[in-house]
């Protein structure tokens, strides 16, 4: 009767042990630096086609308001790793020692851009002299705006700038109450829409075409989560950096994938915004230095636009400290 028993027991007990060891998987809890969107659809992707999962790895998806909160939670160990903009993490390096590094570029090029209309004046970047310009007051492309001026010849002062809620930026520019306003690439799809809706053709003029050379968004990682879980971190970047390829391949499973997570997102808009972001991440600077990598001049130019911009001291940071190209996929 006993063996009977043990008999019947056994299978039980070593399939549910053998289902265990299946789902054991390593938790990663990653920092988003903003409201879920098309721009972090890799993520997304890294979960619903199974790229973590397949790295063994369990992820879970912290969303956030802004890079400097981002950096934040990265740096106390609330999240492991996540998305910030590699200037923001520079900034706060410059000024104290920050237990965060970035372990791999997201977008190789910076989002910012002025948007117009034709017949408006503004065909290229120095037409927008003379020119009422609308922004919103939390961009970080204001802190660049005078940097990128300069570059081609002009003073802040050469513009009408005025302060405006992000949502409200689009329809000023289509009801001509501005001339041009500032916006990142990520939305061409959005201001494309209300543009056709009101029968005007959109004119975009992207600062890294006038002279912005930078990183913009990467992976960042808390110190500790690196030196204590290191194995963790390697899987997580090349399953990352599978999701990033695959969503530029597959951008409708980008769509499909964040709004399977995230149902309240329309899956055909996250398509688009993605579609408008891969370009930041897949372009002629990607055909020189490998998806992920960090230039080592790209770099330090990144560092002196940080500093030129948000008035730092140049010598107060080492660019090269901010990053570890060890945990690189395609390293």
């Amino acid at each position: 009767m006993a063996n009977r028993i043990l008999n019947t027991i056994l299978p039980f007990v070593f399939a549910a042990g053998a289902a265990t060891m299946a789902t054991a998987q390593d938790v990663v809890n990653y920092q988003l630096d903003w409201l879920p969107g098309g721009d972090k659809s890799p993520i997304y992707i890294c979960i619903e086609e199974s790229f973590c999962a397949d790295a063994g790895l369990q992820v879970n998806i912290v969303p956030g308001r802004g890079s400097t909160e981002a950096i934040t939670k990265i740096a106390t160990g609330t999240s492991d790793i996540g998305s910030a903009d590699i200037g923001a993490l520079m900034a706060a390096a410059a000024a104290e020692d920050v237990p965060a590094t970035a372990v791999m570029s997201i977008f190789n090029t910076g989002p910012h851009a002025f948007y117009t209309l034709a017949g408006n004046g503004i065909e290229s970047f120095t037409d927008i002299e003379g020119k009422s310009v609308a922004t919103s007051p939390f961009t970080s492309s204001n802190v660049y705006l005078p940097l990128v001026l300069a570059d081609n010849g002009l003073t802040k002062d050469a513009i009408e700038l005025t302060n405006a809620d992000p949502g409200a930026l689009g329809p000023l520019l289509m009801t001509g109450r501005t001339d041009a306003i500032i916006a990142w690439l990520t939305n061409v799809s959005i201001f494309e829409a209300q543009a056709a809706e009101a029968g005007k053709d959109l004119i975009i003029l992207p600062w890294s075409d006038a002279g912005l050379e930078l990183y913009s968004a990467a992976l960042v990682a808390n110190d500790t989560f690196l030196a204590d879980r290191p194995d963790v971190a390697r899987r997580f970047v090349a399953a990352f950096t599978k999701s990033l390829e695959f969503a530029n391949a597959n951008p409708a499973a980008a769509g499909a994938a964040v709004a399977a997570i995230v149902p309240e997102l329309d899956a055909a808009m996250i398509e688009a915004a993605w579609m408008d972001s891969s370009v930041l991440a897949f372009n002629e600077v990607t055909e020189s230095y490998p998806l992920g990598t960090f230039d080592a001049d790209r770099l330090a130019k990144t560092w002196a636009r940080v500093a030129a911009a948000q008035d730092l001291d140049p010598t107060a940071l080492d660019p090269e400290t901010v990053v570890d190209r060890s945990f690189a996929a395609t390293e």
